[in-house]
């Protein structure tokens, strides 16, 4: 017999994302199945998740784990490229990406929600447009899509915490002020993904997202830290210039030697979020609105930086730390 609970496929599932989308999804009585690369991921998983093996290049062996499986209500993908590499990022952005939107389409998923990031809007960089390139074949794949495009995530700004805990001052690029976002929490985010199972309103539609406001610019966030810590805030300023010839330097030695090739990406990558904004970009304005970027959640930055200062929560950085 069929199981009575809906079933919800999740990939990407132990990153904190994927982690806390499991978690939310279990709160709402779905079944759900984590695809994994390798047996020990199953154990950063939270309590009640099913989990199978699959090999995400292998179209066909995943078409038979999701038909054994039984037509999942969504499948919701959480997956990402880790280190930036262009290699990486086409290998997983995109062609992982392929193999599970195919076997889903098999297997009679009833919808694909997909965790996207909103710096495609600008895609500079190769790991944007990877995921631009699923995007497009997503919403003309013919199955029902949400493509969900997060502001920045509360890891990805906690970089630095340590570092004024330390006695240190906070490093910004220019002046601190060029770049703004609405960051939101992996729990805030995980309600919004799971909301959009089955929601009209939601479905084929491209979904910008932030947290709660307002827009925080990097000098604000480290204004937060010290006004947290009852410190004078104390700033490093980092000219975007000296970034500049880094990129240029290493761009210049990738075009001999592999290794700097990639390296070279990395630096135009951390170019990129010391200079663009994670907000909606207004093509016709040519600037970043942080009015228009919707916002969503209840859980705040600054309630986030007091729990690290206490000692309540560690933040798992990953590759998302700039510093």
């Amino acid at each position: 017999m069929p199981p009575d609970r809906p079933l919800v496929v999740v990939l990407g599932a132990t990153g904190t994302i994927g982690r806390a989308t499991c978690a939310e999804l279990l709160a709402r009585g779905k079944r759900v199945t984590c695809l994994l690369r390798a047996p020990a991921q199953a154990g950063v998983l939270p309590d009640g998740v099913e989990t199978r093996l699959a090999d995400l290049a292998d179209s066909t062996g995943l078409a038979r784990i999701l038909a054994g499986l039984g037509p999942p209500e969504a499948v919701i993908s959480c997956m990402a490229s880790r280190s930036g590499r262009p290699r990486d990022a086409w290998a997983v952005d995109h062609a992982a990406h392929m193999v599970a939107l195919e076997a889903a389409q098999s297997a009679g998923a009833g919808q694909f929600v997909l965790l996207s990031a909103i710096c495609v809007q600008k895609p500079l960089l190769e790991f944007q447009r990877a995921k631009l390139a699923f995007e497009a074949a997503l919403q003309a794949s013919g199955m029902a899509w949400s493509i969900v495009r997060p502001t920045a995530f509360f890891k990805s700004l906690s970089g630095q915490v340590a570092r004024v805990q330390a006695g240190r001052p906070f490093l910004v690029f220019g002046d601190g002020t060029r770049t703004a976002c609405k960051p939101i929490s992996d729990r805030d985010l995980a309600c919004y993904l799971v909301d959009c199972i089955g929601a009209p309103e939601r479905t084929g539609h491209i979904l910008p997202i932030g947290g709660p406001g307002p827009a925080l610019t990097p000098r604000a966030q480290g204004e937060m830290l010290f006004d947290l810590l009852g410190r004078p805030a104390r700033f490093k300023h980092v000219p975007v210039a000296l970034m500049d010839a880094i990129v240029a330097g290493l761009g210049l030695a990738g075009r001999v030697n592999g290794r700097m090739a990639e390296k070279a990406e990395f630096a135009r990558i951390g170019r990129y979020y010391a200079t663009e904004s994670m907000l909606v970009w207004d093509a016709k304005s040519g600037r970043y609105d942080a009015d228009a970027t919707p916002e969503f959640g209840q859980d705040s930055l600054r309630d986030h930086y007091a729990a690290m200062i206490r000692g309540d929560l560690r933040a798992d950085l990953g590759d998302h730390a700039l510093f």
